[in-house]
């Protein structure tokens, strides 16, 4: 596959992949979503790799989630909701070698999500992370909910998904949600450092160990594959296109009575 959203790029047995849409603040669209299911795959089964580092182009945004302004805010992929998401999510669950998440800047939403999905979330003191569904008439009603819980608690992936507050790294970091935070000039030598001591581990114990973590949590995908249904019938409701639209505008939705 030829990649159109992404760099690839391989340093010391880690395969760094990272999306390479900073003019939409690494936000995600169809195509940015095969490739990744392509790269994490063709890496994570790679014997000569690792570790897996996902990151984001340019310095403000790690990634921000779905791209409202492709198709006018609707999706025509593949996947339930025209974004192939479950497939995504399941495949950085299923390689056989840790992926670590690097954040220079916003995760947000869907990004957020990919944050609390993978293994390891390592990122720059100028980090900022969060929720914004229920902002524009969405939600993640698989792993970017039900597993959040497992991260950071009940109490607190509730506040993170209803209010849609914003939080600092190091709030992240005492949340559960990072494992650590450190100067933004350090970030690249500091994600380095965890592949390279991941690489003198037994890469079959790893993946024994990323299995058996999964195992307690794997009910979790019926969950996000029935929630994906839902989501895609709440699409079609004018509160959701009212949150998209609201969006759009740069305006406050009013999902009481949408326009």
């Amino acid at each position: 596959m030829t990649y159109e959203d992404l760099i690839v790029e391989v340093k010391n047995h880690a395969a760094w992949i990272t999306i390479n849409r900073p003019e939409k603040m690494n936000a995600f669209r169809g195509r940015t979503c095969d490739e990744l299911i392509h790269a994490i795959g063709k890496a994570g089964w790679d014997p000569s790799i690792g570790a897996i580092v996902l990151a984001g182009a340019g310095e403000k945004a790690f990634c921000t989630g779905g791209d409202q302004s492709a198709h006018a805010g609707q999706y025509d992929g593949r996947g339930t909701i025209g974004l192939p998401m479950e497939e995504l999510h399941n495949c950085i669950r299923d390689v056989p070698k840790p992926v670590i998440a690097r954040v220079q800047g916003y995760a947000i939403g869907g990004g957020n999500v990919l944050c609390t999905i993978c293994d390891f979330t390592i990122a720059s003191e100028k980090a900022v992370f969060g929720q914004v569904g229920p902002k524009v008439g969405s939600v993640d009603p698989g792993y970017g909910t039900a597993f959040l819980a497992r991260v950071v608690g009940e109490k607190k992936a509730r506040e993170l998904w209803y209010l849609c507050r914003r939080y600092t790294a190091a709030e992240a970091l005492a949340m559960g949600l990072v494992n650590t935070v450190v100067p933004h000039d350090q970030l690249d030598a500091e994600v380095q450092r965890w592949c390279d001591e991941l690489l003198e581990r037994s890469p079959t114990a790893i993946a024994i160990a990323k299995r058996s973590f999964n195992m307690d949590t794997a009910h979790q995908n019926g969950i996000a594959g029935m929630g994906m249904y839902a989501l895609k019938l709440f699409y079609e409701t004018a509160e959701s296109k009212e949150g998209v639209k609201a969006f759009q505008e740069k305006r406050k939705p009013d999902f009481r009575s949408p326009r």
